[in-house]
């Protein structure tokens, strides 16, 4: 691992393994180690073989683990930390999937009654919804609607007590989306 800024595929795995001991949110009984493996297993099995938009799903709310990770902030750290390794088709869906938060909720009139508290609480420190020339802005980006199906894994992984596998399982995706995008010690 090079630093918690940028991360090579042992230092997401190091990473994610010490999210076992960190709650999503106070009140919900998931951790942070299973909401990753929740929403990558969905991603994987809504949209096989995409195996980028599978290692977003786990790598998503890795900037919340860093050192000085900021709810505000968490998305934008996690694609800095994981580009260089992962790509920018991962890091791209990564940093945005908190402004997709804030997109679907201006767009989907129901899209606030799918989200936890936690979710509604950090979108008012995000940001809130979109207007209307910020959702433009967003859709114009690349990997926007990568990152809107992400944001709805996200919002589907948070079950409590659900067996999707362990992390382990995921290294051999990660390694293998590392060496197609070119990183060097992946």
């Amino acid at each position: 691992m090079r630093n918690s800024r940028d991360l090579d595929v042992d230092g997401m795995l190091e990473v994610l393994a010490t999210a076992s001991d960190h709650l999503l949110s106070p009140g919900l009984p998931v951790s942070q180690l299973d909401h990753a493996l929740q929403t990558a297993a969905l991603l994987a099995h809504l949209y096989p073989g995409d195996d980028e938009l599978a290692a977003a799903g786990l790598v998503h709310d890795i900037g919340h683990l860093l050192p000085g990770g900021s709810d505000e902030t968490h998305a934008t750290d996690a694609a800095s930390a994981v580009r260089r390794t992962l790509g920018e088709r991962v890091a791209g869906t990564v940093g945005l999937h908190v402004a997709a938060k804030r997109y679907l909720v201006a767009t989907e009139g129901s899209y606030g009654g799918v989200l936890t508290d936690d979710s509604v609480v950090s979108l008012r420190r995000q940001g809130g919804a979109m207007s209307e020339d910020e959702a433009a802005t967003f859709l114009a980006q690349p990997w926007a609607a990568d990152a809107v199906t992400l944001r709805r894994a996200d919002d589907s992984g948070k079950v409590e007590g659900l067996a999707v596998g362990d992390l382990a399982g995921w290294t051999p995706l990660l390694r293998d989306v590392a060496r197609r995008s070119g990183a060097a010690g992946s």
